[in-house]
């Protein structure tokens, strides 16, 4: 009797994520990008309370329910902490001198024609050998926005080139946890996996970059921007050394090396305060609330950067608007975001909202084509209402797994569905964890880079359209002619 009062009916699970994305929607009309400072936080909130009496409604326990909230924020601390150590690594690389040396360099090397494409094919490089669309950002892709600022480029513009090659290697890499988790799911094995999802990646990354191209050719800049003053200016108030590289070098070395993300982006924010001492001293001082370097003033000032909104002065606007770094208070309100999405995710889940909205996606798979349009629809709809990439790859991996035994498909066709739409659309919606984070990071809208996150946008159409037309569509048992 419990278990028939406990099924939920179609209407049901879907009228919290109705009522969330309204909303939202509405809330992204009347605040505009200030949304995720805190409505947005709060409108999640709501959503998890309609989940919630719906719930009630069909005779679930409060405390069940809380239950699945408290184990879903469980599984994000993790997250959390991660961005926490980007806030203070941000600061201390801010006034060691390490961003702004990156601007610099960058300014030198990367010339508005291929900003773009050497951006995508950059973030792509560091992602395949991080393993991590989160540590590219937080390391390279920073120092890209900045420098593609002070060339007048639209930051949206830039923001999606850099998560477009960063998302390139999150779904590549043999050390992502998506290319380990999306396998597993399955019932494949990575190294099958990752072949064959490089039939439907390949395609999308390089009509990407061809679209990248064809950006840097025309796109041109908001004002005319003085490289040579821009040199000049940061110069004059950092110690421009190409030691500074030492650092993220040294980062991204341990994350290539399997060093737990923690550890190697701790280790980056503390040397990044001793090359602050090392090189930058007067600016530590100033930091810290005095005019000379001594102990007291060399401590506050890179605590401060590890903790507090930094910024540095410069008689450039745009310089200025660029030097400005949140430390681990800028990141609070993102953390929060991260929760509430989990409470609504958690209740979502625990009513049976998810897996009902899943059954019935399953019940439209009567083809092939159905089978991987549902499993498309299945990631993009958990992308929006558990608001978790985790999530969005496990709940379809475990619902889907039986069904394409049944049509004959291999494993790997599930796998490799699983990663181009579940992995890479995540950071396409504002209240998921991965787009909270990136546009935290990266310090550009959700909304303001989804237009041109074009390898995230294409990667779900690709797999479709190979599945509709037949292309590379392997069998348990192959067909006899």
């Amino acid at each position: 009797m419990n278990k028939t009062k406990k099924q939920i009916k179609l209407w049901e699970a879907l009228l919290p994520a109705l009522v969330l994305i309204s909303i939202l929607a509405f809330n992204v009309y009347v605040f505009g990008d200030s949304a995720t400072s805190g409505s947005n936080q709060f409108v999640l909130i709501i959503g998890a309370a309609v989940a919630m009496a719906i719930g009630l409604k069909n005779k679930f326990k409060v405390s069940e329910m809380l239950e699945n909230v408290y184990d879903n924020i469980k599984s994000t601390s993790g997250a959390i902490l991660i961005l926490l150590f980007v806030g203070s690594l941000s600061g201390t690389w801010l006034i060691s001198g390490i961003i702004p040396t990156m601007i610099y360099y960058g300014l030198k090397i990367l010339q508005p024609s291929i900003f773009f494409p050497a951006t995508l094919i950059i973030t792509a490089i560091v992602s395949v050998a991080t393993g991590s669309s989160w540590t590219t950002s937080a390391t390279v892709g920073i120092a890209l926005i900045a420098i593609g600022q002070s060339l007048g480029f639209d930051s949206g513009m830039v923001a999606g080139a850099v998560i477009s090659g960063a998302y390139f290697g999150d779904k590549m890499s043999p050390m992502s946890d998506t290319t380990n988790l999306a396998p597993a799911m399955a019932g494949t094995d990575l190294f099958t996996h990752i072949r064959y999802m490089t039939i439907t990646t390949v395609p999308t990354f390089l009509i990407t970059l061809i679209i990248f191209i064809f950006i840097g050719l025309f796109s041109t800049s908001t004002g005319e921007v003085d490289t040579e003053k821009t040199l000049k200016s940061i110069t004059d108030i950092f110690n421009v050394s190409p030691f500074l590289f030492l650092v993220p070098a040294l980062v991204i070395f341990m994350i290539i090396k399997k060093t737990n993300p923690l550890i190697a982006l701790f280790t980056g924010a503390v040397l990044g305060g001793v090359f602050a001492l090392i090189f930058q001293p007067s600016i530590v001082a100033k930091v810290g609330g005095g005019t000379q370097m001594d102990f007291v003033t060399g401590y506050k000032g890179v605590l401060n950067a590890l903790t507090i909104q930094t910024s540095i002065e410069t008689d450039n606007s745009q310089l200025t608007d660029l030097f400005r770094a949140k430390g681990m208070a800028g990141m609070l309100s993102t953390i929060w975001l991260i929760i509430c999405a989990m409470i609504f995710g958690g209740v979502m889940e625990a009513i049976g909202a998810l897996s009902k909205i899943t059954e019935v996606l399953l019940s439209f798979a009567t083809s092939v084509f159905g089978l991987f349009a549902s499993t498309v629809a299945s990631c993009l709809a958990l992308n929006l209402t558990a608001s978790d990439q985790y999530l969005a790859i496990v709940v379809p991996g475990k619902m889907f797994a039986e069904a394409y035994k049944q049509k004959n498909l291999a494993p790997e066709n599930l796998s490799r569905t699983l990663e181009d739409t579940g992995t890479v659309t995540s950071v396409l919606v504002p209240w998921n964890t991965c787009g909270a984070y990136q546009s935290q990071v990266l310090g550009v809208d959700t909304l303001a880079y989804l237009p041109y996150a074009f390898f995230n946008i294409i990667s779900p159409f690709m797999t479709l359209l190979f599945a509709a037309l037949n292309i590379k569509i392997k069998k348990i048992v192959e067909d006899i002619a």
